[in-house]
This record gives C-alpha cells, sequence and structure tokens, in this order.
C-alpha cells in the first residue's frame, strides 16, 4: 500500500498522463481496499474515474498504459468494490467490464472478468445467472491457454461443487463443461 500511495502523492503522479493516473489510482484503490479503508479507498476510485474520463484520443502516452481503458477501470473497480463487500457494485463493474471490453484483444481477460462476475451472482444466490455467465466464459476459453483463465474455472467447480448431485441440470451441464476445459487446458 505504501507504494501504491507513494506513486500518487508525488510529482510522477502529476506528471503522468490522465491514463497514467487513472492506472496508478485504481492500483491504490485495490490496496486501500486491502486494508480495509473503505472511504479512502472509494475516493480514490471516483479520482481514477475521472482520470480516465480526462484521457483523450491522441494524447502522447507511454505505452505501457496503451491497454488501460473502460473496461480495464470497471474489472478493477470491481475487484476493489468486492474487497469492500459491495458484491451488487462488484457485479455492476463486472458486468460492464464484459460489455465494453474489446474481446478478440483481450481474449484472456474477458475470460477471467466472466468467471469473477459469475461468483459474483452465486455469491448473492443466483447460481441460474452465475451458469449463464460461466457459459460464456467456457464459450471463450478457445485459444486461451493462462494460469488465470484456468484459476476462473477451477473457482467455477468449487463454487458449483456444493451444487453437484442435486438435479440442478444448468450446474451440471457447466461443471461437466468446465472439467472438460480443464483437462484440455492442464
Amino acid at each position: 500500500m505504501d507504494i501504491a500511495t507513494a506513486s500518487v502523492e508525488h510529482k510522477r503522479y502529476t506528471l503522468a498522463t490522465p491514463r497514467e493516473r487513472a492506472l496508478l489510482g485504481v492500483v491504490q484503490a485495490r490496496s486501500l481496499a486491502a486494508a480495509g479503508r473503505r472511504q479512502e479507498a472509494r475516493a480514490a476510485l471516483l479520482r481514477a474515474e475521472d482520470d480516465l474520463a480526462a484521457a483523450k484520443p491522441g494524447d502522447d502516452e507511454p505505452a505501457r498504459v496503451w491497454f488501460f481503458s473502460e473496461a480495464s477501470l470497471a474489472h478493477e473497480t470491481a475487484r476493489t468494490l468486492w474487497a469492500l463487500g459491495d458484491l451488487q457494485g462488484a457485479q455492476d463493474e463486472f458486468w460492464r467490464s464484459v460489455h465494453t471490453r474489446k474481446t478478440d484483444a483481450f481474449g484472456r481477460t474477458h475470460v477471467v472478468t466472466l468467471g469473477y462476475l459469475g461468483a459474483a451472482q452465486a455469491s448473492q444466490g443466483n447460481v441460474e445467472a452465475a451458469c449463464s455467465t460461466w457459459a460464456q466464459a467456457l464459450d471463450s476459453m478457445n485459444g486461451v491457454h493462462s494460469g488465470r483463465a484456468r484459476e476462473a474455472v477451477i473457482n467455477m467447480r468449487r463454487i458449483l461443487s456444493p451444487y453437484r448431485n442435486r438435479g440442478i441440470s444448468t450446474a451440471t451441464e457447466i461443471d461437466e463443461r468446465a472439467k472438460a476445459v480443464l483437462r484440455r487446458v492442464a
């Protein structure tokens, strides 16, 4: 947290482009959330949104931040809100990330975000919606070979484990599909 906070409190932040500031801000927000500093984390999220909104096409930005977009900010905001215990807010932001991401260029991240979105839905008791979301994630796994994507599939199966052998066809189908994907990407 000290490093993340230092990155937004010194000259480096003021000299950064808006997109860079947004990325630094959301990293700080995640670290603040992990430390249980709710109000500061939420303030950092708002500042990161403002910073990203100030980014304009054609800004002279370093190559290291080319990927950071509305979808990225939404994903990281969702992770921060989840850490703060705001599951509905996290679900809303994961949904925004899924719907604004360019899936052809960011397939792995798309799968991971869908995995988190399904987990948020399941955590709120909506297993049917989670299964629908996870079906999309599994459909998107073709050609994706990533530890984070694999972990998302493992997490699906873990969350679905209480529903095994209960006759819930959707949960059984997703669990079987996830098992097959894990065999393929092992």
